[in-house]
């Protein structure tokens, strides 16, 4: 018989644009069939978000149900040799699930720090030899085989449990093009290419080892892929019609494939909730003008890509397949954010989060199970840049605290931006281009998500609540600075 409790597989590519899966994009060049199939299967998410345009952050959101700001990184991403970025006694998805009986496993990119052994964050001073500490297994995961950032950030070297599998013999030089790679050390076992299949070998084997054990179970399986270094199977080369890009988008897919088909395979897919989405909007690695001029566009009609508080920095695929509970061919266009895996996680199995826990996660259950309700799940939606810039998103209007991007798109900070509004704001529904900066017309509309973001920011949380501390400085210079000069506009 099986069990009650449902199993969860979250798949998380790394860098994938909303525009590269055909089943979002009419005129995509590359067809994702095995993507496709998903959505046909359960629900399209058309609105949304990763709380941060960049890796590191929008992972500890989605783990936490906590917004990536609130935590001590403020800007930027972690690296390969980072300590620990999620705090010890905080919940997450899997240390919840554990509590209530599921086997936990989480397999691939990690990038969200732990502690080398005699780290003194130089490759000379890590002791490949000894265990790691306060890494997967201190954040709720039974099970761990993977590597400590990006694939293109160095020590390369597959981590399973919490002891390197090999102690690096040499060091690679590093990688220029769309198949780059920094310096470091890396081990007799690792080799670029292979990193994405070996991942999906290891998660096929821990989901297959869970169902014959008859445990419910959770993976959570960050991909490497498509981020650079983009190295695409000999088998998917030249298969898209684009680039090399495309390419390794058809290998995500192709995973995606092999994972449903080994869900159907074990019999578990009627019970088994399968989702998909990416961490940010695409790299600007992918090779936009060599992409555009066969007519293929990573971000869709979206502003901006990875890195950027634009639409294109944050907005992402976002695909949930459950046959026992989501109708087939369903559509959402509601904002949701990776953020509310962790509230989903608890109403689905009626446990109450407390007082410190899911900060910024809502209940995802009335959108699949389309329960009519008169407001949306998310009274307003928090989007963070790689530069540490803010937006906020409520209905139709996106209030944006910089003058220009806040990432690497036109206009960059700085230079680029002399001269503009200190504030941007959109009218998504009309515009969501992000071309028409209304924010000299609607100054109401600016004070009103002034004052929400100001709230959100005090209270620690933006969910209903006592009030919770923020990591690190309780006030961000920079952000009271563009909401003064908000309140000013």
């Amino acid at each position: 018989m099986a069990h009650p409790f449902p199993n969860f597989v979250y798949i998380l590519a790394d860098d994938m644009g909303y525009g590269d899966l055909s089943c979002l994009n009419p005129n995509s060049k590359i067809h994702t069939v095995h993507l496709d199939a998903l959505a046909a299967d359960g629900m399209i998410f058309q609105n949304a978000h990763s709380s941060s345009a960049v890796c590191t952050p929008s992972r500890y959101s989605l783990l936490t149900g906590r917004y990536n700001w609130r935590s001590r990184l403020k800007q930027g991403v972690l690296w390969g040799y980072s300590a620990p970025l999620i705090e010890p006694d905080r919940m997450t998805v899997p240390s919840l699930l554990r509590s209530l009986g599921y086997a936990t496993g989480c397999v691939g990119k990690w990038h969200l720090g732990w502690t080398w052994a005699q780290n003194r964050t130089t490759p000379e001073q890590v002791d490949f030899s000894k265990p790691i500490q306060n890494g997967p297994l201190s954040a709720g995961f039974d099970y761990f085989f993977g590597i400590s950032a990006s694939l293109d950030m160095p020590p390369y070297v597959y981590v399973e449990n919490d002891r390197p599998t090999a102690v690096p013999e040499q060091t690679v030089p590093a990688r220029d093009g769309k198949a780059f790679w920094r310096e470091g050390p890396v081990a007799p076992d690792f080799r670029f290419e292979e990193v994405l299949d070996r991942f999906t070998e290891k998660a096929c084997e821990w989901i297959a080892q869970q169902t014959e054990r008859k445990r419910p179970f959770f993976l959570y399986f960050p991909l490497s892929a498509p981020h650079t270094p983009i190295l695409p199977a000999p088998r998917f080369q030249g298969k898209s019609g684009t680039n090399e890009y495309g390419d390794f988008c058809l290998h995500v897919d192709d995973v995606v494939g092999r994972i449903a088909a080994l869900l159907n395979h074990l019999g578990i897919a009627e019970n088994t909730l399968i989702a998909f989405a990416a961490d940010n909007g695409c790299s600007p690695m992918a090779d936009f003008a060599e992409l555009a001029r066969i007519g293929h566009h990573p971000s869709y009609v979206f502003r901006g890509h990875k890195a950027d508080i634009y639409e294109g920095g944050h907005r992402i695929p976002f695909l949930v397949r459950w046959p026992a509970r989501i109708p087939s061919g369903s559509v959402c266009r509601e904002t949701v954010c990776l953020s509310d895996l962790l509230a989903t996680c608890a109403d689905l199995l009626k446990v109450s989060l407390p007082p410190n826990a899911g900060e910024d996660s809502l209940s995802l259950l009335p959108l699949w199970e389309k329960t009519p309700s008169l407001r949306p799940i998310r009274e307003a939606t928090v989007h963070h840049s790689v530069d540490g810039s803010f937006a906020i998103r409520k209905g139709r209007w996106k209030l944006e605290l910089c003058p220009g991007s806040g990432g690497w798109s036109h206009p960059r900070p700085g230079p680029e931006c002399e001269g503009l509004p200190s504030v941007q704001l959109y009218d998504l529904e009309a515009d969501v281009g992000e071309r028409r900066n209304l924010q000299a017309e609607h100054p109401e509309i600016v004070g009103e998500l002034t004052t929400l973001m100001t709230r959100y920011v005090e209270q620690g949380r933006s969910t209903p609540g006592p009030r919770q501390p923020n990591t690190g400085p309780d006030r961000w210079p920079q952000l009271w600075w563009m909401l003064d000069q908000a309140a000013r506009a």
